[in-house]
């Protein structure tokens, strides 16, 4: 699996005021999941009157297409002509699956099952041990 997360960070001009400038925000956020099916939330600037910080977001199994969608998504975002695009980022993340992790009785990658060799702290909490900490 195949991780592209952009980082798009904004400067709306014409802002005065908080409400005018998330204006702008949802605007250029709804336009970009319409068009580019990827996941996008304000991750910065929620503060301020005239920035914002954009977190864009998507998976799949091709990384060029999954770098080309992003680069293109930054792209329209400037060419909406709402904001200024003051600087963007892409970056790449690979979430290798394993194929030597032992598989669930379900046909999937058993998560829980943990080597004999791995001490967890949880592996020798007992039911008192948990009463207790939740109080």
């Amino acid at each position: 699996m195949i991780v592209g997360v952009g980082v798009i960070e904004i400067h709306v001009e014409d802002s005065q005021s908080l409400k005018a400038k998330r204006g702008v925000v949802r605007s250029i956020a709804g336009r970009l999941k319409n068009k580019f099916n990827l996941s996008v939330g304000e991750v910065g600037g929620q503060g301020t009157w005239q920035r914002a910080t954009l977190g864009l977001s998507m998976t799949g199994s091709d990384e060029v297409a999954i770098r080309r969608a992003l680069a293109k998504a930054i792209e329209f975002a400037e060419e909406t002509h709402l904001a200024q695009v003051i600087d963007s980022e892409i970056e790449i993340i690979r979430m290798p699956l394993s194929a030597e992790r032992p598989m669930g009785p379900s046909g999937s990658h058993d998560h829980n099952n943990n080597s004999e060799d791995e001490d967890w702290p949880w592996d020798d909490a007992s039911e008192g041990d948990l009463e207790d900490a939740e109080e």
